[in-house]
């Protein structure tokens, strides 16, 4: 799409660009192509756009086999978008800010590649937006202006460096591709723009940390950039100078001089004192555990271990627990990569094994302090339904139960990958098109939930 073509739809339209909507639409139509490359679209893969505009971006995905969401601010090009895409069964027109659209109704479509051409104005805003988890978002790329794309790009102890370099590299690498002169714009704006490149962190990359707790020491880190970092963090009651024996820095320094790297170690730090006693439990001798063995009315006959109990595939004792919030939505984790079973799928809120001489009920309050970290009394949870074993369960005899809270929860990363809050209708259309991501065994927990609440 050139100047005059964008200067003949804006004149058929009766519109000009809005300043107050940082409207700057690309007309440099080799970059437009080179940009939409950096995708890697592959075929049936989900593309969301956020503003499109005029469609200089998304024509150049014309032919894309998988969903393409627009996500339109102004009201005037997002009906322009759908009478020009009405013709494509594929693609999906909304006029909406994007920082009010809800991310989760991405998961439904399966991985998304993410582009945008980001009003300068609230492209921080958007960033964070659509890179928080949990996301099915593993490609995204920006066009931003170029100060910001190198912000995000920095190294440390760099004037660019700052908490959101930070905030967003802790879970994404971020390359900084390209440069796009103003001229590249109508109307020109009067600073350059640069191209980000965000692909997801390989989750061994860095140690697992308290999420929360990282943000909200960045964000204090670098509240007064100039201030020694020992003062910034005064409030946390640290002893500084363990504290920089342990992580091999100086007394005297600044938030801006610690590698990502660093910022995690200092977090992982924080949280022992805060918190005794590690949830990142990778190095932990699961396959010691001893379970019951049991028989076909789920009488105990014996014990063995985890590892025995799974390779034969011997009768035993699990639990499954949902948790629903104020609102109604429901829980899920994302199962580590790490787990022996459905690596990476998403399960129940907790669930876990029935260890040898325990109860069920006694397992379900076990599970919500092992992998959320959360503390609730029995009387708090209740028991909806029971599964029989069999292979579906993994030969698990399994009780399922359902209690209430709001979080936040903290989990190990050797449990779960990450987790989120998701309304009950919206898993339902994700589970009838995607069932794959979900554990065989979830899928049922589910299902007898729903049962459960039926009048």
């Amino acid at each position: 799409m050139n100047r005059s073509t964008i200067q003949k739809i804006l004149a058929d339209l009766g519109t000009r660009p809005t300043k107050s909507l940082g409207q700057n639409f690309l007309q440099d139509e080799e970059a437009a192509r080179w940009i939409v490359g950096q995708l890697d679209l592959q075929p049936g893969e989900h593309l969301v756009e956020i503003g499109p505009g005029l469609g200089a971006l998304t024509e150049h995905a014309h032919g894309h086999d998988g969903p393409i969401t627009l996500i339109e601010k102004d009201g005037r090009l997002a009906d322009y978008l759908r009478a020009t895409h009405a013709h494509l069964p594929n693609v999906v027109v909304y006029h909406l800010d994007a920082l009010k659209f809800d991310n989760r109704t991405l998961f439904e479509y399966g991985p998304a590649k993410v582009l945008g051409n980001l009003p300068y104005y609230v492209s921080s805003q958007v960033l964070l937006q659509f890179t928080a988890e949990p996301t099915p978002v593993k490609r995204l790329v920006f066009t931003l202006q170029k100060e910001m794309a190198e912000r995000l790009s920095a190294a440390p102890s760099t004037k660019e460096y700052g908490a959101l370099t930070l905030l967003v590299g802790l879970r994404w690498k971020v390359e900084y591709v390209r440069t796009l002169p103003g001229s590249a714009f109508l109307p020109a704006p009067n600073v350059e723009s640069g191209i980000v490149v965000l692909t997801p962190r390989d989750p061994d990359e860095l140690p697992g940390c308290d999420t929360a707790l990282f943000q909200r020491l960045v964000k204090e880190g670098f509240s007064q950039r100039r201030k020694m970092l020992r003062k910034m963090l005064s409030a946390h009651e640290l002893d500084w100078p363990a504290l920089c024996v342990a992580l091999g820095i100086e007394e005297t320094v600044r938030g801006e001089a610690l590698s990502l790297r660093q910022w995690v170690d200092l977090t992982r730090y924080v949280e022992q004192v805060k918190k005794p006693g590690s949830l990142d439990a990778q190095a932990q001798d699961v396959n010691g555990e001893i379970f019951d063995i049991v028989d076909e009315e789920d009488n105990v006959i014996g014990q063995a271990s985890r590892r025995e109990v799974h390779a034969g595939k011997l009768r035993h004792r699990a639990i499954h627990l949902l948790i629903t919030n104020k609102h109604g939505d429901l829980f899920l984790q994302k199962r580590s990569r790490w787990k022996d079973a459905n690596p990476g799928r998403w399960d129940s809120s907790t669930a876990g094994h029935v260890d040898a001489g325990e109860s069920y009920e006694a397992t379900a309050i076990r599970e919500l302090k092992e992998e959320l970290d959360i503390e609730v009394a029995p009387e708090a949870i209740r028991e909806f339904g029971k599964l029989p074993a069999s292979p579906v369960t993994g030969y698990e005899f399994v009780r399922l139960y359902h209690t209430c809270h709001n979080g936040p929860f903290r989990w190990p990363r050797s449990e779960v990958e990450t987790g989120g809050f998701f309304p009950v209708p919206l898993l339902e259309r994700w589970m009838a098109a995607r069932p794959r991501d979900f554990s065989t065994t979830f899928l049922e927990v589910f299902r007898h939930w729903r049962a459960s609440q039926a009048p």
